[in-house]
């Protein structure tokens, strides 16, 4: 057999392999060569930047923020202005002497329909600061099938009526959780069922028989209807987070001619009841607007939102009911700017 010759340097190449990996291999220089690589873990930290910074105070053309009057110019007569051909929308203001059928009780349409406007909390133009008489409303009675129902299940107060941050809140705001159920609090008809972007979000107004107008805001989905009769407990939206607002709670307000009361006159909240049958309502109750007057003049926060991956104008504007031009004119930014993340930017 023939002996297999290499060339010359192909030998000189293998003697000084062999040399160099045995000192390698002496120094544990070598790994396993058949050894799997195990991958590269990457380990990246949550994300625990404040993604929005603000209070929950309404925008200035907000429905919240546009629905108290405090010295109103003109007072509205519904008896002798007759607005009704005017193209105001849905709004009519009328006189009329029939009467209707609300669960078995007949009602005064002029004293239940006297204004009906399905866009605006306040169409009354009232000052509640300037009522001469005392009302005295009946809440409910059981006699005449006239039931109340706390708004819902549970009614932990997180907020209440009243000063809060150099603003003034008109309402209650009790802890739910996103998709709870929201029910009308005394019997009555649907009179704005709405949209509010920069203040209360999904919400709905019921105006009740007995004269009083319940608020229900921040709902992540509104189920009754405008123009419809609910009775006290009957479902009429879902809780959430919606609007101006910094987690899941239920804004609820109680109104009388568009002025709110504290709804915490009426309620116990913590022991799940309403105080007692009947309401009395006075000019002393409205006496807050000159603090809210005067509160309503200080300066307003401002709101940010943190930039992420995937985030653009319009879709942030539209989280937060903005525009995505506005947002841009507030950072002195073009609409088409490449938004970096982490950056913050300025939503009102």
């Amino acid at each position: 057999m023939s002996k297999l010759r290499l060339p010359l340097f192909l030998v000189f190449f293998l003697c000084c392999f062999v040399g160099n990996f045995s000192e390698a291999v002496a120094q544990g220089k070598v790994k396993d060569l058949f050894k799997t690589k195990s991958p590269k873990i990457q380990y990246v930290r949550p994300d625990t930047a404040i993604l929005i910074k603000y209070d929950e105070f309404p925008d200035e053309n907000s429905d919240a923020d546009q629905s108290i009057f405090f010295n109103p110019k003109k007072e509205l007569s519904i008896v002798s202005e007759d607005t009704s051909e005017l193209d105001l929308g849905e709004q009519h203001i009328v006189e009329m002497s029939e009467e209707v059928l609300v669960d078995s009780t007949w009602i005064r349409i002029a004293g239940y329909y006297a204004i009906w406007d399905t866009r605006n909390i306040n169409p009354y133009r009232m000052d509640g600061r300037q009522l001469k008489d005392t009302v005295d409303i009946k809440l409910y009675d059981p006699r005449s099938n006239r039931n109340y129902k706390m708004p819902l299940v549970e009614t932990p107060v997180t907020s209440h009526f009243g000063a809060r941050s150099g603003r003034w809140h008109y309402g209650t705001d009790i802890d739910l959780n996103t998709g709870d159920s929201i029910f009308a609090a005394f019997d009555g008809v649907i009179r704005i069922n709405k949209w509010d972007g920069g203040g209360y979000g999904n919400y709905i107004v019921v105006r009740h028989y007995n004269g009083l107008e319940t608020l229900y805001g921040h709902m992540s989905r509104t189920i009754a209807q405008t123009g419809q009769f609910v009775k006290a407990g009957d479902l009429i939206g879902l809780g959430g987070s919606t609007g101006r607002s910094s987690g899941p709670h239920l804004h609820y307000e109680v109104r009388y001619q568009g002025n709110p009361i504290d709804p915490e006159n009426m309620y116990d909240f913590p022991d799940y009841l309403i105080k007692g049958d009947n309401l009395v309502i006075t000019s002393a109750l409205f006496n807050y607007y000159n603090r809210s007057k005067s509160s309503s003049s200080a300066g307003r926060r401002t709101s940010y939102h943190t930039v992420r991956s995937g985030d653009t104008l319009s879709g942030i504007g539209k989280r937060y009911g903005v525009s995505a031009s506005q947002i841009a004119r507030l950072n002195g930014i073009s609409t088409r700017t490449t938004l970096r993340v982490g950056r913050k930017l300025r939503i009102r």
